[in-house]
């Protein structure tokens, strides 16, 4: 596994085929460990154990229809009540964090209108806070505990 700027934490892991799966603790099951699984499992972990998120609030791989396509977000935070309030878009390291990422959880964010949109690639991180009512978005210094939400 290549180091990220993430906590280290122990994942589940076990070799089948050839392959290293990953146990993602959310879905239930092993999936293969690509680079960007690697940052959607240490990233999850690091909202649950440093920022206080219910893990069982949270969800990976969650289905969208953005312009009658089926999409997957990587993950998405609910509120107590079962609202979507945080939606995390998770890159490979090698994957630049740009404009089309921006885009591409904007377009997303369409569907769930979230306040706070976190993007990572392991190695950097951003959050943004969004305020539908004024259309601005704010970037923050940093990622805001569950309670803060």
């Amino acid at each position: 596994m290549q180091k990220l700027n993430l906590p280290e934490y122990d994942l589940k892991l076990k070799q089948e085929g050839g392959r290293t799966l990953v146990f993602d603790p959310f879905r239930s099951k092993y999936l293969v460990m690509t680079p960007e699984e690697q940052v959607r499992q240490l990233f999850a972990r690091y909202l649950v154990e440093e920022k206080q998120y219910p893990a069982s609030l949270m969800a990976t791989e969650y289905a969208l229809v953005l312009n009658k396509m089926s999409k997957r977000c990587d993950i998405l935070v609910f509120d107590r009540n079962g609202k979507p309030v945080v939606l995390v878009e998770c890159k490979s390291p090698d994957v630049r964090i740009g404009r089309e990422v921006f885009d591409q959880v904007a377009r997303y964010n369409m569907v769930f209108r979230v306040a706070y949109l976190l993007i990572t690639n392991g190695l950097k991180h951003y959050c943004c806070r969004v305020d539908h009512e004024a259309g601005s978005v704010e970037f923050l210094d940093d990622i805001p505990v569950y309670a803060a939400l």
